[in-house]
């Protein structure tokens, strides 16, 4: 069967198509027009998905590289062909998100959600014309596509597909994938090798090494069984500006380098005039140059660290009072509390930054929350409460690479990270000794070179800060 890849539907912050062919490479506009690579990389991809040589197809995407995007060609590819497709997401924000790009970019075709037994429809979904809501397969087939999270694929039993697309595949535990394997003929596995590993909360040790552990991603697993599927990878972010992408995949994605799909000086960030204190020279270091890190004294503290709690809703507070103005390739918009986020890692330091928010009058509208539940989002400014930062000690969980990946590549326009002094001496009193296990592969990039790399950037774009004094 031969598909022909449908037109892209742009998201509201693409720059164009959002998949680039492999010989985009470098900063800036060096390589070819992003958008005929992306065109081209499309149809490599459908090609192998379905040219019926593989079962599966995998496609590596840094951040903001149009997973989504692809998703929906993909879809309205098979579906202008007549085929039906389940899609598996991982949490229902994901399904929806699916959902409404379907309807945004072709209200003609039908499209299923399914969902348990007693679920709330969101009102973003419920309003749309074209899209059926059941709890049963059955009931949704006469949709070209069905959409619906692993767990909930999981139940299902008597339907099969010719087609399956897995979205955030990495973020999908391989004991997810083995119940719903038998449901589809073929699958185009969908994600991004530099955001957070699955995780557990209990002990894991028991299955380390075997070649099924299901702590493992569901492309890891399902690469080492399959070595022979195809790897696409998407080399273009069309989030990341220019003075973004290269720290980005430099930090977190050696292997697998990457550019921006803008050059510089297509984006720029304007604020009003400031004062002269240490959050207005943070801000106008992070407008100028896309970074700034805005370092808090030495000192061990609590993990809700009161300064820095207070630094993080200082800057957000400020920001917004100075009536940020983004400029990019789409014109210009202010920049409103929607869109802007302050990331950080445990679910305390969001609770006291949320009342710290509330305290300097941010009442509403600025997202606020961990590393793993802003994964997949995109802002304009994003504010981040460093994971090493004020602490005696650099564990397993603080170094992991991909939580920092997370909290420095969700922005668009600027970045600006609050750590107190010392981490680099922290990383070097404290190097990676987790323990070795046979048949484990590596991970790279090791969390604690990438935290290197990282700071040894943001030290050229450093204010220091004097918590609560008058150039606070």
């Amino acid at each position: 069967m031969t598909l022909t890849a449908v037109p892209a539907a742009a998201g509201p912050s693409a720059a164009g198509p959002s998949v680039a062919g492999p010989s985009a490479a470098g900063p800036g506009r060096a390589g070819p027009d992003p958008a005929r690579a992306a065109a081209e990389a499309t149809a490599a991809v459908l090609a192998d998905f379905t040219g019926g040589r593989h079962r599966g197809v995998i496609v590596d995407s840094p951040p903001g590289a149009g997973k989504s995007t692809l998703v929906v060609t993909a879809a309205r590819a098979i579906a202008a062909a007549g085929e039906p497709l389940m899609i598996v997401a991982q949490t229902n924000e994901q399904v929806d998100d699916l959902i409404v790009r379907f309807a945004a970019a072709d209200p003609h075709i039908a499209v299923g959600r399914l969902s348990a037994r007693g679920h709330t429809p969101s009102p973003r979904v419920a309003s749309l014309d074209g899209v059926t809501i059941a709890h049963a397969v059955d009931d949704l087939a006469g949709c070209a596509i069905v959409v619906g999270t692993a767990d909930k694929w999981a139940y299902t039993r008597a339907a099969r597909f010719p087609w399956a697309i897995v979205d955030e595949a990495y973020q999908m535990r391989s004991d997810k994938l083995l119940p719903i394997a038998t449901l589809f003929d073929r699958a185009l596995f969908v994600g991004d090798p530099g955001q957070l590993d699955p995780f557990s909360t209990v002990g894991v040790d028991r299955w380390a090494g075997l070649s099924w552990d299901p702590m493992q991603s569901a492309v890891a697993v399902l690469a080492r069984h399959n070595p022979d599927l195809p790897v696409h990878r998407l080399p273009v972010s069309w989030r990341l500006p220019a003075n973004a992408a290269p720290l980005v995949a430099q930090a977190f994605y050696p292997d697998t380098p990457f550019r921006s799909g803008t050059a510089e000086g297509d984006r720029r960030l304007e604020l009003a005039a400031g004062d002269a204190g240490a959050v207005d020279r943070t801000l106008d270091v992070a407008a100028a140059t896309g970074w700034a890190l805005h370092e808090l004294p030495a000192r061990h503290t609590v993990r809700t660290d009161a300064e820095a709690v207070r630094a993080c809703a200082r800057l957000a507070a400020r920001l917004l009072a100075r009536r940020p103005v983004a400029y990019d390739e789409h014109g210009s918009h202010e920049i409103g509390p929607e869109r802007i986020a302050i990331g950080c890692a445990h679910k305390d330091q969001v609770a006291a930054i949320r009342a710290a928010c509330a305290a300097e009058g941010v009442s509403g509208g600025v997202t606020v929350d961990t590393a793993n539940r802003l994964q997949g989002r995109e802002y304009d400014v994003v504010i981040v409460l460093h994971p090493l930062s004020g602490r005696r000690d650099a564990t397993a969980f603080h170094l992991e690479a991909g939580r920092l990946c997370v909290l420095t590549s969700r922005h668009r326009h600027a970045c600006v990270v609050v750590a107190r002094a010392g981490i680099p001496e922290l990383l070097d009193a404290h190097p990676s000794t987790g323990g070795v296990h046979l048949g484990v592969p590596v991970k790279f990039p090791d969390g604690w070179e990438a935290n290197h790399a990282v700071l040894d950037h943001l030290a050229r774009h450093r204010v220091p800060a004097v918590p609560d004094g008058p150039g606070r």
